[in-house]
């Protein structure tokens, strides 16, 4: 009896729901009840949780009984019992989570949100009914699809990655491998099959933007494809509107680029999108950059019975919408195991002081957001890459310590640059006004060495255009991310474009400016 009246106390939850006297409302909350965790309806009680009794005759508790299970699909039997408190009998009707999922009433499909019914979508219902029967989606067929729908070059390539990262071990022919991991079947592709492999586009698309305010768009792209060229290509566009601030040391002929945000961490959340998005769906994923900040929208939202709270943790359990897309993924090692992503991202952003990450999870999808007040630098000579200080003295306490000889400055900025003339002139101006030195000499290498370098792209593109950002990379001493982002400064000028496939399609010069 103490162990109701502190119920009541407590009031309606997920699992409590209070009621004047037995209705269709009552089969609803149970039947809600049943396709989530479970519950009990107390009858003979107000919603403030006052006790106002009901008739409890046995033949009413049976008719209760007979109603419900006539009504519900499959049928539910939950426990009755009769309780007194204050001189007044209440009816408690409790139903455990069923098994074999979803409940219906009449035709209707209810689960339970905090201390409310909620009426389910047909994306929920279908989602429930493969959670129970421990199906996904994506593991299908695809309807009217053959393995002649499937590109067997990007096919061979996964197989190779697979055979690489140790994980697991495929055959090197084609259909055999995709049998071997459940995605086709009586050479029928799946949907995983199809979304990682297809040779045409299905437009599940990844929409990208570069805003300067939310209503003033600079840039955007739509990118479609197979799941892995999705993810890479994104990936790329990404890095190429983010900003980086630049270390010169003079310990070293390259400088040491600092990206606005951790680039694992900015992948880990794409990945987290195109792997657990709901694929029935037609809304794109959206990324939109902004000067301070970089968000991920997944419209499909949180699967299963994750929280965001549980998200916060870093024991908790997630469950995989798409089991058979998230499998490959983790064999190629683009992800780790399951339901440690956002521990990961966690220890990323760590090391950026300023860098906050915050995510939600509404009715219209899963919202996550990295933002910053101050980009992060490796030391304080570039705090800044547009301003590199704007007091010298806390910039370095004592000049002397920032460069105890002009001389060696020029020479530090020249194996940088690799162009001692230019950088000589800038640096005997810098010179004559010593206290220009981090803004002026920092800013203006970076500017030459950025030309010269887009220079020395477009002559090795001149004697072979169907070179590699990776063979160009090489070739310039510099990383393939710097690479990647002048080739896409090019394209926006107008004066590079890429022709035909990444792998067998080469460039073409359009104008030397």
């Amino acid at each position: 009896m103490i162990e109701v009246n502190n119920i009541l106390l407590q009031g309606e939850n997920e699992k409590v729901e209070f009621k004047t006297s037995f209705s269709k409302s009552v089969i609803e909350t149970l039947v809600a009840f049943a396709n989530t965790k479970g519950g009990v309806v107390y009858v003979g009680v107000k919603d403030n949780a006052d006790v106002i009794g009901v008739d409890t005759e046995k033949e009413s508790l049976q008719k209760w009984a007979n109603e419900i299970k006539l009504k519900t699909v499959p049928s539910i039997i939950p426990d009755m019992d009769v309780i007194s408190l204050n001189d007044k009998k209440i009816v408690t009707i409790r139903i455990q989570e069923y098994p074999v999922k979803p409940i219906s009433v009449q035709g209707k499909f209810y689960k339970r949100i905090s201390s409310s019914n909620h009426l389910m979508d047909a994306t929920e219902i279908s989602d429930l009914y493969l959670k129970s029967m421990q199906y996904s989606w994506d593991s299908y067929p695809y309807h009217g699809a053959s393995f002649d729908d499937l590109n067997e070059e990007k096919i061979r390539q996964f197989i190779a990655k697979v055979n690489e990262s140790g994980r697991f071990v495929l055959p090197n022919n084609e259909k055999e491998a995709l049998v071997k991991l459940r995605l086709l079947r009586d050479d029928v592709p799946t949907n995983a099959a199809m979304i990682l492999f297809s040779k045409e586009d299905l437009l599940y698309n990844v929409h990208i933007g570069r805003f300067k305010t939310p209503s003033t768009i600079i840039a955007d792209n739509m990118i479609s494809g197979n799941l892995y060229d999705v993810v890479e290509k994104s990936m790329q566009y990404i890095i190429s509107h983010i900003k980086f601030a630049f270390e010169i040391t003079g310990q070293t002929t390259q400088r040491t680029e600092i990206p606005e945000y951790p680039l694992e961490a900015i992948r880990e959340l794409l990945l987290n999108a195109v792997i657990h998005r709901d694929y029935q769906s037609s809304t794109d994923i959206q990324i939109k950059i902004f000067d301070r900040s970089i968000q991920f929208f997944n419209p499909s939202g949180l699967y299963g019975d994750i929280t965001v709270e549980d998200l916060k943790t870093d024991f908790y359990t997630a469950s995989t919408r798409n089991k058979l897309i998230a499998e490959a993924f983790y064999l190629t090692k683009d992800i780790e195991k399951y339901g440690s992503g956002f521990v990961r991202v966690r220890k990323q952003i760590a090391s950026y002081p300023t860098m906050k990450f915050d995510y939600r999870n509404d009715g219209y999808g899963f919202f996550a957001e990295f933002s910053y007040t101050k980009q992060k630098t490796l030391n304080d000579v570039t705090k800044d890459v547009t301003n590199v200080t704007n007091d010298v003295a806390n910039v370095t306490k004592d000049v002397t310590n920032v460069t105890k000889d002009v001389t060696n400055v020029t020479n530090d900025v020249a194996n940088v640059t690799k162009d001692v003339t230019n950088v000589a002139k800038d640096v005997t101006n810098v010179a004559k006004d010593f206290t220009s030195v981090p803004q002026g000499v920092v800013a203006n290498a970076i500017d030459d060495v950025t030309n010269n370098r887009m220079l020395k792209i477009l002559a090795l593109i001149k004697e072979n255009s169907q070179i590699s950002t990776a063979e160009i990379s090489k070739k310039l001493n510099v990383t393939k991310r710097t690479i990647i982002r002048d080739i896409e400064i090019l394209k926006q000028q107008n004066i590079l474009v890429r022709i035909g496939a990444t792998r067998s399609g080469s460039w073409k010069i359009l104008k030397n400016d």
